[in-house]
């Protein structure tokens, strides 16, 4: 084959792939995106009980991690549609009713810290990952205990039909330890409970325990053993992979683009937390190339 014919065969192949790339950008939108465009409104849940991933600050408004990302992420989809603005309504959630808001088309993401599970993939999708969180533990000051092994005999509570309270069983059966599981339903019961003695820890992510720590410093540690890894990711409606799409390219124009650092820098300043080596690779990961 000549050069020529050799130029001809590669401008043709490309005008092929050009031709096709077109005709997918042309194609109608579906789905959630489809709603939104149509609307002008994205639909953010957001949680009052997620400090430093979602809460609400002093002036009343969602803030946090994971509610800046989604804030972010909502801004890049207003780019992408090609729309003038796009307006955010937040829908408050809670524990319980997180995953059945995105399921049932009345929220478009939850923006909390929510982990990625097989078992959640059947109701719901996720982004890819935003956080590397673990279970850790919440004690009072100067009990003596700073092992999960120091807990024999003694009482742990934990959050209802969590990942955490799956690891704690777990581990404490891996490490045939008698230890007492107290379910509680939320987070401020947990901490109500090891405050008022009730219970001798309090298993939870530990970030969320850093912030609940963080009203009383000198009362309550969080102990430094890692008894889970936690993936954090957006909640999104299942099966709609135009969706998740455009969530991921937000994401990861937001990972390459180094906008992370910033943020996690405001999310977490007060806790003194720096990004994680894993942290670090849930970032590089996360920034896909276009």
């Amino acid at each position: 084959m000549t050069r020529a014919r050799r130029l001809l065969r590669l401008a043709g192949a490309g005008c092929l792939v050009a031709a096709t790339l077109g005709a997918a950008r042309a194609q109608p939108l579906e789905g959630r995106l489809k709603t939104i465009a149509e609307t002008g409104t994205i639909r953010l849940a957001y949680r009052s009980d997620a400090n430093p991933f979602s809460f609400v600050d002093a002036q009343g408004q969602p803030a946090g991690y994971t509610v800046e990302l989604c804030q972010r992420v909502a801004k890049s989809i207003e780019r992408q549609l090609g729309l003038a603005a796009l307006v955010v309504a937040w829908v408050r959630a809670d524990i319980r009713n997180r995953f059945e808001l995105v399921a049932s088309n009345r929220a478009d993401m939850e923006c909390g810290s929510s982990t990625v599970t097989l078992s959640r993939m059947k109701e719901v999708d996720f982004s890819t990952i935003v956080f590397a969180e673990s279970t850790g533990v919440l004690v009072k000051a100067r009990t003596g205990l700073s092992l999960l092994g120091d807990f024999a005999g003694k009482k742990i509570a934990v959050i209802a039909g969590t990942t955490n309270e799956r690891a704690l069983r777990e581990q404490l059966q891996r490490r045939q330890l008698n230890t007492a599981v107290v379910v509680v339903n939320g987070r401020e019961d947990g901490i109500a409970a090891l405050e008022d003695g009730r219970v001798d820890g309090f298993a939870s992510d530990k970030l969320l325990l850093m912030g609940a720590r963080a009203r009383n410093p000198p009362a309550l540690t969080v102990l430094a053993e890692d008894l889970s890894f936690e993936p954090y990711a957006i909640v999104l409606p299942r099966g709609d992979w135009a969706f998740r799409l455009a969530v991921n390219t937000g994401l990861a124009r937001i990972f390459r683009s180094g906008e992370i650092l910033d943020i996690f820098s405001r999310s977490f300043r007060d806790l003194d937390v720096r990004p994680s080596t894993l942290n670090g690779a849930v970032y590089l990961f996360g920034g896909l190339p276009e």
